[in-house]
């Protein structure tokens, strides 16, 4: 499981879980200070590679979570040195991407990894003092991208929108989660947008995933090689604010949704607690350390143990997380609202609910099947009706509700009925003809159901 810092935070975490997870924190990512400083690599020689091959393949045997993959793994690079295969490769930085391709074609994992690091990251040592200082500077730093915390908003027929870029830990970025689950927690559905979301930390998979049930819920175990133990991961028998133990929840996945976001969504597909809509997530289920080889300069990422889902007894390494809802991931957020707003207006009890939700949906299906009127139609729309003006000005349709009113740009849902680009989406115009096809009115509708009708004045 990828996990997004670290500097002192191993230090900072004792027993139980902590002790578990202080490696994986020290796992890179795009903010991450323990990431090696990479470079164009140095001058190698035979004995340099060989060297190379030689550490790696040694802290591979100790570490790595499948002992029998290792020795596969150790195999492969050392047939691949005696036969030449790295003759060409001068340079340290060249040989670290090799050895990386070549451990994952054997292991199909995609958290194993060999870097060029020149020098060692800081915040390995977790013996080191603390600096409170680097804590501090990167507390900020993901402060500065909102704890991944990318966009949270209501969306139309009340469904509440999520977007994480990342699950950041729990003690510096639970605050702002507990403000974005408090934001959701009046919604008639939420959709959680994971698509851009490389990974994490389990802490907030574990917080955010406790608003969605009611009582303390097994998520996920990770057994760990070294010491053969594993450690549950449950829902929090308390959160702040509201619970949404009822409420419809959506996923959106994409290649791109990896690790921890994968852990989120494995986790609620297999509770049923959730509908996944997109493509299939990347397929990494690893929790890893960083171990830098100080003597050959390159830093082994490597995977110590593995995901055990309590409902499958296994995990998403290599196959990922299959969506429930199959589109590409550029329209699964549409896919995702729509699916919701249906099944919410099948459930509706109200009339005027119904309404509400049907008005909406055909929003969406307009916005995700855009319709384009050509300019010659859109002038005959043009005109007087009553008080209305509808005018076509630089090429859009623009309506005026009174002579000296503000202008609001049209947005063609159907071949005669027009929504108002205007944020609100309380009214729209629906162009009526005779049986010529001749403009003689512009009626009014409105989300309640309501219609006034105004017929055509002036061209």
């Amino acid at each position: 499981m990828t996990a997004v810092n670290g500097r002192n935070r191993c230090r900072r975490m004792e027993g139980g879980r902590g002790a578990l997870l202080c490696a994986a924190l020290l796992l890179v990512s795009g903010t991450s200070q323990a990431q090696p400083q990479r470079g164009p690599g140095e001058p190698v020689d035979a004995a340099a590679r060989a060297k190379m091959v030689e550490r790696v393949a040694a802290v591979l045997n100790e570490t790595y979570v499948f002992p029998e993959v290792a020795k596969k793994m150790e195999a492969a690079l050392r047939q691949k040195l005696k036969a030449g295969a790295y003759e060409k490769l001068s340079n340290s930085a060249e040989l670290a991407n090799a050895l990386t391709r070549d451990l994952q074609e054997v292991s199909k994992d995609k958290h194993l990894r060999i870097v060029h690091a020149p020098t060692a990251p800081p915040g390995l040592d977790p013996k080191a003092p603390r600096d409170a200082a680097a804590d501090e500077r990167e507390r900020r730093e993901l402060a500065s991208i909102n704890f991944g915390f990318e966009k949270v908003e209501r969306l139309a027929g009340n469904v509440g929108y999520l977007e994480l870029r990342g699950f950041m830990g729990a003690e510096l970025a639970g605050e702002t989660a507990i403000a974005a689950m408090n934001f959701l927690s009046h919604s008639d559905a939420v959709i959680i947008d994971l698509r851009k979301n490389g990974g994490g930390h389990p802490s907030m998979v574990q917080l955010i995933t406790s608003y969605f049930f009611e009582k303390p819920t097994h998520l996920n175990s990770f057994y760990i090689r070294e010491g053969n133990t594993t450690q549950q991961f449950w829902t929090s028998a308390h959160v702040t604010g509201k619970r949404m133990t009822d409420v419809p929840v959506y996923v959106l996945t994409s290649p791109r949704t990896f690790s921890a976001a994968e852990e989120f969504t494995y986790n609620l597909k297999n509770l049923e607690r959730a509908t996944i809509v997109g493509e299939t997530t990347g397929g990494g289920a690893h929790p890893v350390k960083p171990h830098f080889l100080a003597d050959v300069r390159l830093m082994a990422v490597v995977p110590f143990g593995r995901a055990v889902n309590p409902i499958t007894g296994t995990n998403w390494e290599g196959t990922g997380v299959a969506p429930d809802i199959q589109v590409p991931a550029d329209k699964a957020l549409e896919a995702a609202h729509l699916d919701a707003l249906k099944k919410l207006r099948g459930k509706a009890k109200d009339d005027q609910r119904k309404q509400e939700l049907s008005w909406s949906i055909q929003r969406v299906e307009a916005l995700a099947t855009p319709v384009t009127l050509s300019p010659e139609v859109l002038k005959s729309f043009a005109g007087r009706y009553g008080t209305d003006t509808l005018l076509y000005e630089n090429g859009s349709l623009w309506y005026q509700w009174r002579q000296d009113g503000p202008k609001i740009r049209t947005v063609p849902m159907t071949a005669d009925t027009l929504m108002l680009d205007d944020g609100m989406d309380m009214l729209r115009l629906r162009i009526d003809k005779d049986a010529s096809g001749k403009v003689t009115a512009l009626t009014a509708l409105y989300a309640n159901g309501g219609t006034e009708k105004s017929p055509r004045s002036s061209n």
